[in-house]
């Protein structure tokens, strides 16, 4: 690269790129060059250039470029397409980079104040106490989805056993079949072995209740703890599967206790 060019236009570019945040395709504009040509001027300076993602939110900040989704709707279909695509790019990231997120992540937890960190750590127990009280977000997907094909979903149903307190997800009367949505805290020792154990003798015990009164259990396994819109379309995808099973031929009592993991 020509040091005239670096001599002559070094104050300007630094000056329009750090100070003014003008991106290098405009700074190339305006000396009537190319964008490269701006890059590496700044590399030999010694600027450290801004990535993609730190650019843009410049450009939109400055008002220079309109955000590329605000006040845009779309439709269905393209975010279904816009989640499958994520969640193809999360199964496909490199160990690597999973290990690198992870690092930040943690570095970015270990840089906040005690007070943030307990701020954080009650709302994530409301959220825990608001899902026992109103319903998880997998459980309402999965009950809107058998609503909408056809079936009467009650929520968080109680009294299918008299005398008992015995309280399911979801229940569909027409077909005796109750649904129990249980995260990872059901099968993994995530609060510990000794909850675990309770957790899978309070279910047993439920499940063998149900049972021997008649009704049908469908146990629906979560192992992934943050469930993207994915991961929850597969889920009452496999969900619905079972139900027109049970639809289409009630089970004998030996095989009334339906398990499926997603």
């Amino acid at each position: 690269m020509s040091s005239a060019f670096i001599n002559k236009y070094k104050e300007y570019i630094i000056d329009q790129y750090v100070n003014e945040q003008k991106s290098t395709y405009e700074i190339a504009t305006d000396l009537k060059t190319y964008p490269n040509k701006i890059r590496r001027t700044l590399n030999t300076l010694g600027v450290p250039l801004r990535d993609k993602s730190s650019a843009q939110t410049v450009a939109i900040e400055s008002g220079r470029h309109e955000h590329p989704t605000r006040g845009k709707k779309r439709t269905e279909s393209e975010k279904i397409a816009i989640s499958n695509g994520m969640a193809v790019y999360w199964e496909e990231m490199e160990d690597e980079e999973r290990e690198r997120r992870s690092a930040l992540s943690k570095k970015q937890w270990n840089a906040m104040s005690e007070e943030d960190k307990a701020n954080l750590r009650e709302l994530a127990a409301l959220a825990v106490r608001k899902a026992s009280k109103e319903g998880s977000k997998i459980e309402k997907f999965i009950r809107n989805g058998l609503t909408e094909a056809g079936y009467e979903v009650i929520f968080h149903k109680k009294g299918l056993i008299a005398n008992d307190r015995l309280e399911v997800d979801l229940f569909i009367p027409a077909l005796n079949l109750a649904i129990e949505i249980d995260g990872p805290a059901h099968f993994l020792p995530i609060w510990g072995e000794e909850s675990l154990q309770r957790n899978i003798k309070s279910d047993a015990q439920k499940a063998g209740l149900l049972i021997a009164r008649g009704f049908a259990i469908l146990r629906v396994k979560n192992i992934i703890r943050n469930l993207s819109a994915k991961n929850m379309r597969d889920t009452l995808d496999s969900v619905l599967e079972a139900v027109r099973k049970v639809e289409n031929k009630f089970p004998p009592q030996n095989k009334r206790l339906i398990e499926i993991e997603t």
